[in-house]
C-alpha cells in the first residue's frame, strides 16, 4: 500500500517561501535548456460551449528522478461565478519506480511558479537599481508576479492596473501589507508603465494591455498572459525593440500570439529570440547589454515548472510533516 500525501494551497505556502521557488526554478531551466528534460508540448484541449481550456503537462526529470503531470483548467467565466479562473492539480510520480507520491492543489503551483520564473528573468534581465514596478492584472498571478519582483529587486513602489477597479483596491490592499510597500491604484495603463523599471503582464486580455510609446528607456518585462496563438497581451512594436527572451523556444514558438502573429505577419523572424532564460542561467547567453535598452521575457508555462515547484514543495513538506496522508 502506498502512502499518497496530499497538500492543499495553504499547506504548499507553509512549506515553501518565493525565493526558494526562484532558486529551484533557476536549476530546472538550466536543465530544461541543457536538454536533460523530458518535456512534450502541452496537450490542450478547448471547451467552447463554456469558454473553457483543458491543459495537460506531464514532464521527468532525471536529476531529481521525479515525474509529474499537471492537469490545469482555465474557464473565463468563472469569476462572475465567484469560481478560480485557473483550477487543478499536480501529481508527482517517483520516477524509479513509478509511485505515486503526491497530490497538490495547482492553483498555488501555478502561481508560484510562474511568478517564479519571473522572478528569476528579472534577476537575470532587469537593471540592478530597479525601484518601481508595474502590475497589470489584480488576480492570484499578479500577485505572485509581483511577489517574485520583490524577492529579487528592492521595490519601493507599485502601480497596479485592471479593468475591476475593486479588484486593483484589494490588491493594494493586501499586496502592499503582505510585502511593505507602497502601492498605487493606477488610472490608466500609462500611468502604470511610465515610470516603471520594472512591468509584468498577467491578464487574460487578447490585445496589447499598454502602449509601446509609453514606456521608458531600460525597462524589463516580463508577460505570463498570453498562451493562445490569437492572443496579444504585449505590443507589437514593443516585442520589434526589445531583448527577447523566452521560457522555451519551441513552446512560445507554437503557442503564444506575442510572438506568432508578428513571425506570421513578417515583421520578425524566430532569430529574434535572443536566448531562452535557462541558457542566461547557466552563463551560456548574455543578459541585459546596456543599461537604456528594454528587455523582454515571455513565458508560456511549461511542465518543468510544475515538477521543480512540486518536487521541492513535497521535499520540505516531508521535512515539517504538512499535509494529509491517504493510504492508496
Amino acid at each position: 500500500m502506498t502512502q499518497l500525501r496530499i497538500l492543499s494551497g495553504q499547506q504548499i505556502r507553509q512549506a515553501v517561501n518565493m525565493k526558494s521557488i526562484i532558486d529551484v526554478m533557476h536549476e530546472a531551466f538550466v536543465e530544461l535548456s541543457a536538454g536533460r528534460a523530458e518535456m512534450p508540448i502541452r496537450s490542450q484541449i478547448s471547451i467552447d460551449k463554456h469558454e473553457g481550456t483543458a491543459l495537460f503537462m506531464p514532464c521527468y526529470m532525471s536529476p531529481t528522478e521525479m515525474i509529474g503531470v499537471k492537469t490545469v483548467t482555465l474557464f473565463e467565466d468563472n469569476r462572475k461565478n465567484n469560481i478560480p479562473y485557473i483550477q487543478g492539480m499536480v501529481c508527482l510520480f517517483d520516477g524509479k519506480n513509478g509511485t505515486p507520491r503526491a497530490v497538490l492543489d495547482g492553483l498555488t503551483i501555478t502561481a508560484l511558479r510562474t511568478g517564479a520564473v519571473s522572478g528569476l528573468a528579472t534577476r537575470l534581465l532587469a537593471r540592478e537599481d530597479s525601484e518601481i514596478c508595474g502590475v497589470f492584472g489584480a488576480g492570484a498571478q499578479g500577485r505572485t508576479q509581483l511577489e517574485a519582483v520583490c524577492a529579487v529587486r528592492d521595490i519601493k513602489k507599485v502601480y497596479i492596473y485592471d479593468m475591476f477597479v475593486e479588484s486593483s483596491r484589494q490588491f493594494a490592499k493586501e499586496m502592499g501589507s503582505f510585502l511593505g510597500v507602497e502601492i498605487v491604484v493606477a488610472a490608466t495603463s500609462e500611468e502604470t508603465v511610465r515610470d516603471a523599471d520594472i512591468i509584468c503582464c498577467a491578464t487574460i486580455s487578447e490585445t496589447p494591455v499598454f502602449h509601446n510609446s509609453d514606456l521608458p528607456a531600460g525597462v524589463h518585462i516580463n508577460a505570463v498572459g498570453s498562451y493562445k496563438p490569437h492572443v496579444q497581451e504585449v505590443p507589437e512594436e514593443m516585442v520589434l525593440r526589445s531583448r527577447l527572451y523566452v521560457d522555451h523556444r519551441e513552446s512560445a514558438l507554437e503557442e503564444t500570439g506575442d510572438l506568432i502573429i508578428p513571425i506570421g505577419n513578417g515583421s520578425m523572424t524566430e532569430q529574434h529570440i535572443v536566448a531562452e532564460i535557462g541558457e542566461v542561467a547557466a552563463g551560456e547567453a548574455p543578459a541585459r547589454t546596456s543599461e537604456d535598452e528594454i528587455t523582454f521575457f515571455k513565458s508560456v508555462g511549461v511542465a518543468v515548472q510544475d515538477l521543480a515547484a512540486a518536487t521541492v514543495v513535497l521535499k520540505e513538506a516531508e521535512k515539517q510533516g504538512i499535509g494529509t496522508i491517504a493510504d492508496f
